[in-house]
């Protein structure tokens, strides 16, 4: 099978790549409240030979493919706009005829359009009592996949009622509230209608996709190679993923499957925001250089704190499809797939070079391990600060603390053997933070906040210091 696009080279710690192999090994046997562990090898290979049929099949949408599969993965939904006939229903219906076991809508918006349409009709007898109930048999409510054509079409009181099934996966209707299948929601559009409540609903679809449409001759000629054999129409695959196994993954990737954790380590989690907010950064520096174009947009570029927590899943997800048990640097080039808008290659660039921009940084100035040593200290912190019976305990019982060049380790090599005290805790605290001179601006900002982490940790303590 050729390799799909998502992969990246592994390059992670030999620790880390032992655990990893010791975690993947025994997932499969392991089982927590009654539910037994599904074998998480073959469901990676189903759901990357569902990506590279897809990808075969859909000609020239390697990279939106990715970005529905990573979107399914994490539980997320997505909009790809584009002009009229260019495949976005057949990607659509492609994509979701890939799984087995799932209940899939389908409805083309339109201005006449009650909720009744996307949550089932009202129930006469209660509307007759002045109750909105609905019969959701058989609608978007009851129902994992859902494709919405010509989504800006639906008027404001329609997609108003959507909020709340796409984010928090409920039916709120008056007095009727029912927990929702929903899983992930493709929508199409030909336009952008702006408003308050479009804003909303946008902020609900994390994925977005600008297709354009083939001008290549090759491409044009592949087109319609594939239109010859099936008349545009979706195919039945020759191997179907389950339903139950796509759920699984999602609750891997999210971090609610604890016999299959994926590690994201801390020291990674802080340079991947440091990557966003630096590709955040540079996007509205390239807006504010345009002032000639200042009418095409009405606020600055935002990356919301809840997009920022969703590349976590987006970095686990992709860990997930390599086989690993670990996320890494070199999967949050990747990130681009939720951040940037697919098919528009100028905020991919931009983001692959905030990305570059602080690896180097980093690697070159050693600020790496100066960060690492930080946040071992933050982590220490922490944790005297959540449970004060450890301040009559010697660090080296921490467990977990990292050793190599970690707070415990610099005790040893320059105080000596560590005694119990709080006071003696706060000059080690102190001590370590100072023989750190941040390579940074950024490390600069993480020192400052842990000098005054450090005194309201040990604000409570009576010692004389």
């Amino acid at each position: 099978m050729a390799e799909i696009s998502l992969s990246s080279p592994p390059s992670a710690p030999a620790a880390d790549a032992s655990a990893g192999s010791s975690a993947a090994a025994s997932a499969g046997a392991r089982s927590r409240n009654g539910v037994s562990a599904r074998n998480t090898s073959a469901i990676i290979e189903s759901l990357k030979e569902a990506i590279e049929f897809v990808q075969e099949r859909v000609v020239n949408r390697e990279e939106v493919v990715e970005q529905i599969f990573l979107a399914m993965l994490i539980g997320e939904h997505v909009l790809l706009e584009s002009r009229t006939g260019v495949g976005k229903t057949l990607l659509a219906e492609q994509v979701f005829r890939m799984f087995e076991g799932a209940r899939t809508f389908k409805v083309q918006a339109s201005k006449e359009q009650q909720p009744d349409t996307y949550f089932g009709g009202l129930l006469l007898e209660d509307l007759k009592q002045g109750r909105l109930i609905h019969n959701t048999e058989g609608s978007l409510v009851e129902s994992e996949f859902g494709f919405i054509d010509e989504i800006f079409d639906a008027n404001d009181y329609t997609l108003r009622a959507l909020l709340s099934l796409l984010n928090e996966r409920e039916l709120i209707r008056g007095v009727q509230r029912l927990h929702s299948s929903v899983h992930t929601v493709i929508a199409a559009t030909n336009y952008l209608r702006l408003s308050e409540i479009t804003e909303a609903l946008l902020d609900r679809f994390l994925f977005k996709a600008l297709i354009h449409p083939d001008k290549d001759a090759f491409y044009q000629y592949k087109i319609s190679q594939q239109y010859l054999k099936n008349l545009g129409n979706a195919i039945e695959p020759p191997k179907k993923v389950q339903y139950a196994d796509l759920a699984y993954a999602s609750r891997i990737v999210r971090g609610e499957a604890p016999e299959y954790p994926i590690m994201t380590t801390p020291d990674l989690v802080y340079f991947m925001n440091l990557v966003i907010r630096h590709y955040e950064v540079q996007r509205n520096r390239l807006l504010h250089e345009r002032p000639h174009e200042a009418h095409l947009r009405t606020k600055d570029f935002y990356i919301s704190p809840r997009t920022q927590a969703k590349s976590l899943d987006v970095l686990r997800a992709i860990a997930f499809l390599h086989g690993r048990v670990y996320a890494e640097k070199a999967d949050i080039p990747k990130l681009h797939l939720l951040l940037c808008t697919a098919g528009v290659p100028e905020e991919k660039t931009l983001f692959q070079r905030s990305y570059d921009t602080l690896l180097q940084l980093y690697q070159v100035s050693g600020a790496f391990d100066q960060l690492s040593a930080l946040l071992t200290l933050e982590d220490v912190l922490s944790r005297l600060h959540h449970d004060p019976s450890l301040m009559s305990k010697p660090l080296t019982e921490l467990e977990g603390v990292p050793t190599k060049r970690s707070i415990v380790a610099w005790a040893k090599e320059t105080l000596g053997v560590a005694d119990a005290s709080a006071a003696h805790k706060r000059r080690l605290a102190e001590g370590f933070l100072q023989s750190i001179h941040p390579a940074t601006e950024d490390l600069k900002s993480l020192k400052a906040h842990l000098e005054a982490e450090i005194k309201i940790v040990f604000a409570g303590h009576t010692e004389h210091f």
